[in-house]
């Protein structure tokens, strides 16, 4: 990763007249690598976009020539989970979004995707208008905007469609959590996870119970649990099991395409992969901090440091997540990885001493995600380049519909390449850093691996290590509805799983309540039972005269026992076919059921 910057002063965006320079370049000698395999090539740029992929290829002359022998050329990162310049919990992230993509280029990051979180009761296309409006002047890549669905009403669907029609949003996240504040009941989710459905959209989730945690809280406050081991200690790794399990249970009743963000825990990783086995659409993202640390740190005697890793749902202390969740990413169990980059000084982390559910939460991660998962997945052992590719750009490149444009090397695509040294061997440090905050909670981890050159839309912006961000040079990219590689999946389950009645033959009626059909069969010598029928709301009623005769056997019991006791050996049931008072039946006539010679000889009973 490259070393920090001499200067924080935002390079403003250069003019397009003095672009020429840097508008054609040529990259040697590299293995070109996307999510589907390894090739050696050469890739020649143009206007920001790729136009040739091979060998000995004929280009202009005049062109920047990078030689990547001995690198591997790979897609820039795309982070499906940031949020920059956010106003959370009294303060506002130490990152903007000039800031944050700084530090995301500096990584190997050229794409990054923010959520525009409304208040509870704000319009949905206000609040992606002042996301808008913050960003697209300071973003130095590119960027698109998830979108929160925090309250749920008529107008809200209504605006969920204008900004999947209008705006370039296909995604909509929903969260389980943060009672009071931002979270949906189960009703709701299932009202928001039928209009994703509806528009071609992936509905999103913050997988955790609100109300549990809320209550856990109040718990351990009043035990004197204070200090930041009380932010784990209150949504513990069943919580949020247990809420991805839940949100997939109701996606599937409406067979909507279902995306858990930051998955932190082994058990809630082992739902979305059992799920997945189930048939289910879901896709589970880890972030680079549940791949690479855990949540022994809220024990940490130190207060600043305890509280500068909490983020929800919390680090888990099983110091074998990480490497459980990596097997995941590595075999498809879990599909592509984000950050939760939210980040907030000591000083803002404070605001919450004396009392956890106060500490601002969220931690650092879009610079160090694309090192962190080359260290423990390539490096490791646990996947190939290829793999890591498709987890760290790809996947989210399909899933949100930027594919191909996004996500891969091939001609048409954009030109945001990574030339990656896999001997560049560096250390994580906040000394060092691109990031706005002052603590990083990957301090000291030793990455072999990482970007020499990063290209975005054909410009390079980190040349031989150094970062040469340009504030506002990144645009907003649309994302359309009903990308290919989620809702593919979905008509296919529809073909599968498509509601069929039962086709019966007969009429339909009603015996004592019950509604059967019914068709007369035939004696043995052809004729037909006979049947007393009477129609009531175009529904044939039944009645046999079994009923009647069970009627009158409820008015007579056997006498008690010698000791006045009730005698147990009474029964509504009687293999006689006749009225304990046969002289009421000349009075009393009912509808009955008459067999005539019927099959195997006559019967004098009634049945």
């Amino acid at each position: 990763m490259a070393a920090r910057a001499q200067s924080t002063t935002p390079v403003r965006k250069v003019p397009i007249h003095l672009q020429s320079a840097q508008n054609r370049l040529l990259i040697k000698n590299g293995k070109v690598v996307n999510g589907d395999g390894i090739q050696d090539a050469d890739v020649y740029i143009e206007e920001g976009i790729i136009k040739q992929v091979g060998n000995n290829l004929i280009v202009p002359g005049g062109s920047r020539v990078i030689d990547a022998r001995g690198k591997y050329v790979i897609p820039g990162g795309i982070d499906t989970h940031t949020h920059l310049q956010l106003p959370f919990m009294g303060t506002t992230t130490a990152d903007d979004f000039y800031t944050g993509t700084r530090a995301a280029l500096a990584g190997g990051t050229t794409t990054i995707i923010d959520f525009a979180i409304p208040s509870k009761g704000q319009s949905l296309v206000e609040a992606y208008k002042q996301w808008r409006e913050r960003a697209d002047d300071k973003v130095a890549c590119d960027y698109a905007l998830h979108v929160a669905v925090t309250w749920w009403s008529p107008e809200v669907q209504a605006e969920m469609e204008e900004l999947c029609r209008d705006h370039g949003v296909n995604s909509f996240k929903m969260f389980m959590a943060y009672k009071d504040l931002w979270q949906l009941s189960d009703t709701e989710l299932f009202e928001a996870f039928e209009k994703c459905k509806e528009l071609g959209a992936v509905a999103q989730v913050h997988a955790e119970n609100g109300d549990i945690i809320k209550e856990n809280c109040k718990k351990l406050l009043a035990a004197g649990v204070t200090g930041p081991e009380g932010h784990e200690m209150s949504r513990p790794e069943e919580v949020e099991a247990e809420a991805v399990n839940r949100a997939c249970v109701l996606a599937n009743q409406v067979n909507c395409p279902l995306y858990v963000v930051h998955v932190m825990s082994k058990s809630a990783g082992e739902v979305v992969a059992e799920k997945r086995r189930q048939g289910i659409v879901v896709y589970g993202e880890p972030i680079a901090a549940s791949l690479a640390t855990d949540g022994k740190h809220y024990w940490n005697s130190c207060w600043r440091h305890a509280a500068a890793h909490v983020m929800g749902p919390p680090l888990r202390p099983d110091s074998t997540t990480p490497d459980y969740l990596m097997d995941l990413l590595a075999n498809d169990d879990l599909q592509l990885t984000g950050t939760d980059h939210c980040t907030f000084s000591s000083a803002q982390k404070e605001i919450g001493k004396g009392d956890f559910t106060k500490i601002p939460n969220g931690v650092n991660g879009v610079e160090e995600r694309m090192s962190l998962i080359w260290e423990k997945g390539v490096v490791s052992g646990k996947m190939d380049p290829a793999r890591f590719v498709a987890v760290t750009s790809m996947n989210a490149a399909k899933i949100f519909n930027m594919y191909p444009k996004k996500g891969c090397i091939a001609v048409g695509s954009d030109a945001d390449i990574v030339i990656w040294d896999p001997k560049l061997e560096h250390t994580i440090s906040a000394a060092t850093h691109h990031s706005a905050v002052d603590f990083n909670i990957f301090e000291g981890i030793t990455c072999r691996g990482g970007p020499e050159y990063v290209i975005a839309n054909g410009r390079v912006t980190v040349d031989e290590g150094q970062v040469k961000a340009v504030q506002g040079y990144g645009s907003f990219i649309p994302t359309a509805p009903f990308a290919p590689f989620v809702y593919d999946a979905v008509t296919e389950r529809e073909k599968v799983h498509q509601l069929i009645k039962v086709e019966r033959e007969g009429r339909i009626v009603a015996v004592r309540n019950a509604v059967v059909p019914v068709v007369p069969p035939a004696t043995s010598n052809g004729e037909a039972l006979e049947l007393n029928l009477s129609s009531v709301n175009g529904v044939e009623e039944v009645v046999a005269a079994a009923d009647h005769h069970f009627a009158a056997h409820q008015h007579f019991t056997r006498p008690p026992t010698s000791s006045g006791g009730r005698n147990m050996q009474d029964t509504t049931f009687s293999l006689s076919a006749e009225y304990p008072n046969p002289a009421d039946e000349s009075d009393n006539k009912r509808s009955t059921i008459r067999v005539k010679a019927p099959p195997g000889g006559h019967s004098t009973g009634l049945w």
